[in-house]
């Protein structure tokens, strides 16, 4: 039986001309050959493309890693972004409004302006979704295309000062705080609900709108029937079984002759059968009796095996 082997978890600073990814068919690098040393198998962590730099992470918990990049848990990431020219307020309110792209409207952003020349400025983006190629396209949908681009924080871990192309292992603090900042599930080692048989994932606001639901309607099990007139308790009430009665056998009348009317009274006469249609001994459709079937041939003969009578002699 092969044990599991333990997580691994790698924050590497991707620098500008690698994919994201362990095997590139065009023979490009990848982070994979930036990983030298590392004997364990692991996976990125979402993407950069191939013109950005910037925060990685890499690793082999399938768990978290699924935490991570589920846009329902909305992970903030940071990004320092060289854009040509000189924001002004109406551009930058347009990205933290949301921008709209041919994928759809992006959410709202944290946008604040970081450096500025007369002809090139820095600002700080932060999004939670992961659309491909988000900040660039919405830099380049209000006007501000971009020349650089480099991630600087993913939830909360944080690049700091490493160089490019370099990569450590994450500190145990550091991995704490990512469990808990993906959750309860992740951060007890265990799956994410989703994939725990069909219990859902918690939504507090899917539950509030079914609590106002419920009170709309008046309780979660009983509906007050206001509009017919009808007693909340009286609609509660279980219902008389249809059909007939549930009264025992024993108490039951024996025919429908003999049962007294619920009103009272005399006892209604049986009911007279009705004569057949037709003339009286004609069967249906009228037609008259046929004539009985002649006998069969050979029907006065002897039984087979039996002696034949015997002929008068003659005299």
């Amino acid at each position: 039986m092969r044990l599991a082997a333990p997580p691994v978890y790698i924050l590497l600073n991707k620098p500008v001309g690698v994919v994201t990814t362990l095997l590139d068919p065009e023979g490009r690098p990848t982070v994979r050959d930036l990983l030298i040393g590392m004997r364990q198998r692991v996976f990125p962590v979402g993407r950069l493309d191939y013109h950005s730099a910037g925060l990685l992470l890499l690793t082999n918990d399938g768990a978290l890693a699924l935490r991570l990049t589920h846009p329902r848990y909305g992970i903030r990431k940071t990004y320092h972004v060289k854009v040509r020219g000189v924001p002004q307020a109406g551009q930058l309110a347009a990205l933290v409004r949301g921008v709209p792209l041919p994928d759809g409207t992006t959410a709202p952003a944290e946008v604040r302006l970081v450096e500025s020349s007369p002809k090139k400025a820095w600002i700080s983006v932060t999004v939670a979704e992961g659309k491909n190629r988000q900040v660039r396209r919405m830099c380049d949908a209000v006007g501000l295309p971009v020349e650089k681009l480099e991630r600087v924080a993913y939830g909360p871990l944080r690049l700091g000062k490493l160089p490019p192309g370099a990569w450590r292992y994450l500190e145990p603090e550091e991995v704490d705080r990512l469990h808990r900042h993906s959750g309860p599930e992740v951060a007890s080692g265990g799956l994410p609900r989703r994939n725990r048989g069909r219990r859902r994932l918690e939504d507090p606001e899917r539950d509030r709108l079914r609590e106002r639901a419920r009170e709309r309607r008046g309780g979660p099990l009983v509906r007050e029937r206001v509009s017919a007139g009808r007693d909340p308790a009286a609609a509660a009430a279980p219902r008389p079984l249809r059909g007939r009665s549930a009264e025992p056998r024993g108490d039951r009348p024996k025919s429908r002759a003999s049962a007294v009317p619920r009103g009272g009274g005399q006892a209604a006469p049986a009911a007279v059968p009705r004569p057949p249609r037709g003339r009286p001994g004609a069967p249906r459709g009228g037609r008259p009796k046929s004539a009985p079937a002649a006998a069969p041939r050979g029907a006065g003969r002897a039984p087979h095996g039996a002696a034949p009578p015997r002929r008068p002699r003659p005299r």
